[in-house]
């Protein structure tokens, strides 16, 4: 905030919207005050009517009544300027914890154009930006990450000095249902174990999608266009799906109980760091939490699925 005034106000403001997929500002949602240039406009104003009064000067009435107009119309403005404004935020990528998670924040704009906006929050301030009429213009929200699990989006505020600069104009405090996924930090090094999948053997390979033909199947739908056997359809044998594997992969598993030494939130460290570097030796991997077990496979999405688990994974008391 710019001044102790913005600080007492904002003591007295409703609570933040919490509920709402989205938010339209009002009348009663936007505040004005001057700022730090609108002071020293006043000041200046109040001299020039000062001398205008001692000197019974036309021209210095007309220039002080002229300015005064400007600085009480700029106050429509810089309402209009947020007025009814469609506020909407959506989550973003999944992060480690550490790292800095973006949030998208959208504002739909159904009206004139709209300038020298700001998202304002406690962690980031976004640089200004306009908003063309009838447009929508999103932008990305940092916030800094401390602890794995989900990440809501922090309350903010939405503010201007449009039009001449001597007044702020600001939302009430916004907090919209968006969140954004934080994996567990990963440990900087460690030798990653796997438990046996038999006894004292890890589990047999797996085949894997990859390059190498190896026939022909019965067409499913959702095969992609491009592995369809226009050859074989050409004969009038029906419609195939060509087939193509890749080497045996060997299947691992990454286990709660092999990291038993440590307490909880190393073992999920521990194990991040082991789903990344099984994933990039290119390694069949599954995991095994207490109520959990993902089993064996590899790619972005079953990644993505073994680090989830890691981030939501209820600490034992």
């Amino acid at each position: 905030m710019n001044s102790a005034a913005e600080k007492l106000l904002l003591r007295f403001q409703r609570p933040p919207l919490s509920s709402q997929p989205e938010v339209v500002l009002g009348t009663r949602q936007i505040y004005i005050l001057p700022n730090r240039h609108g002071l020293l406009f006043s000041l200046v104003l109040v001299a020039l009517a000062l001398a205008a009064i001692n000197y019974n000067n036309a021209l210095a009435y007309l220039l002080a009544f002229l300015l005064a107009s400007m600085a009480v119309v700029s106050l429509l403005h810089a309402q209009r300027n947020l007025l009814k404004l469609r506020i909407t935020a959506a989550g973003g990528e999944p992060v480690f914890a550490g790292e800095a998670a973006v949030l998208r924040v959208c504002l739909h704009n159904g009206d004139a154009a709209r300038y020298a906006l700001r998202l304002e929050s406690a962690h980031a301030t976004v640089p200004s930006f306009d908003v063309p009429a009838h447009d929508t213009r999103c932008v990305a929200l940092s916030v800094p990450t401390v602890k794995r699990g989900w990440l809501d989006c922090p309350p903010f505020i939405l503010a201007s000095i449009y039009p001449l600069g001597i007044t702020r104009a600001w939302s009430w405090r916004l907090s919209l249902p968006a969140r954004c996924l934080v994996y567990p930090k990963a440990a900087d090094e460690t030798p990653w174990q796997t438990a046996a999948g038999g006894e004292g053997e890890n589990q047999p390979g797996i085949m894997l999608d990859g390059e190498d033909f190896t026939g022909l199947r019965a067409y499913q739908p959702g095969d992609a266009l491009a592995r369809i056997s226009w050859k074989t359809l050409a004969r009038g044998q029906g419609l195939h799906t060509k087939e193509f594997r890749a080497p045996l992969a060997e299947s691992v598993w990454l286990d709660w109980e092999v990291f038993a030494p440590h307490d909880d939130e190393t073992r999920l460290s521990l194990l991040c760091r082991a789903t990344l570097e099984a994933e990039d030796s290119g390694l069949a991997y599954g995991l095994r939490l207490p109520g959990v077990m993902l089993e064996p496979d590899c790619g972005a999405s079953h990644r993505h699925r073994c680090l989830e688990a890691l981030a939501l994974h209820e600490t034992r008391v």
